[in-house]
């Protein structure tokens, strides 16, 4: 294993966001609920019960593009909408204005709250700069270039694979690796000489799916079990337990 805590070989680090990078994953939690919760009072009994924003968060909506998330979460209930288009009003009964509504509330809780950066996080990613590693940042959100700059961490990272980039490339969202792949082939790496940090377990299944020398899994909710069954080579709590310090 090297300083990182990579195997030796590894040449690129291919970084999820919400969770990884960045303290957004609380805050899109509270996003889905208060979407779900609202749009479930319609409903009665088992298919009415509130969004849980840790079970149903991890299982249906972490990690994956938000219509997606929509999708696995009312498929989970039972429940089946219009698919509607990208650009549906936030208060349009379809896949994707109930999607487009998480976004709203999700941009007013980082707006009204702030974002923060997970030093270790910042630690690691300066180490793996300096060490020659290629870098990319892979997350399936819209706002991804605009939160990385909110916590000046965009220069961090020489690819973006994001929500948009996914979109104009047709790229599927995790669990599919091919968002992974994308940023892999941008670097000029293969996947074997690359290394997936995922917080998700959508994140971990498309790390293993996708034939990465190294999935990292970041336990930042207490689901270290969950993380290798999907797929992690290791499990941290925080990435400065890899190492790095140079």
């Amino acid at each position: 294993m090297t300083q990182l805590g990579l195997p030796d070989g590894i040449q690129a680090c291919l970084f999820d966001l919400d969770g990884v990078v960045t303290k957004t994953a609380v805050v899109h939690a509270a996003a889905w609920k208060e979407t779900f919760d609202a749009f479930l009072r319609d409903y009665q009994g088992e298919r009415g019960r509130p969004f849980d924003p840790v079970a149903d968060y991890d299982e249906y909506v972490d990690g994956r593009p938000r219509a997606d998330g929509v999708r696995a979460f009312l498929d989970s209930r039972g429940i089946h909408l219009p698919e509607g288009t990208p650009g549906d009003p936030p208060d349009t009964p379809t896949v994707h204005g109930l999607g487009n509504r998480k976004n709203v509330l999700l941009l007013e809780r980082i707006r009204t709250g702030g974002v923060e950066a997970y030093e270790g996080t910042l630690r690691y990613l300066a180490a793996v700069r300096a060490g020659g590693l290629r870098t990319a940042i892979v997350s399936s959100s819209a706002n991804c270039r605009d939160v990385l700059r909110s916590v000046g961490a965009e220069h961090f990272f020489d690819v973006r694979i994001d929500g948009v980039v996914a979109a104009d490339r047709h790229l599927p969202g995790k669990p599919h690796p091919d968002t992974f792949l994308a940023a892999a082939r941008d670097l000029g790496v293969e996947p074997r000489r690359a290394a997936v940090f995922e917080d998700a377990l959508a994140g971990m299944d498309a790390g293993r799916a996708g034939g990465f020398g190294y999935v990292v899994g970041v336990d930042r909710a207490g689901q270290t079990d969950a993380l290798y069954a999907h797929g992690a080579s290791v499990v941290v709590k925080d990435l400065a337990e890899l190492g790095g310090k140079r």
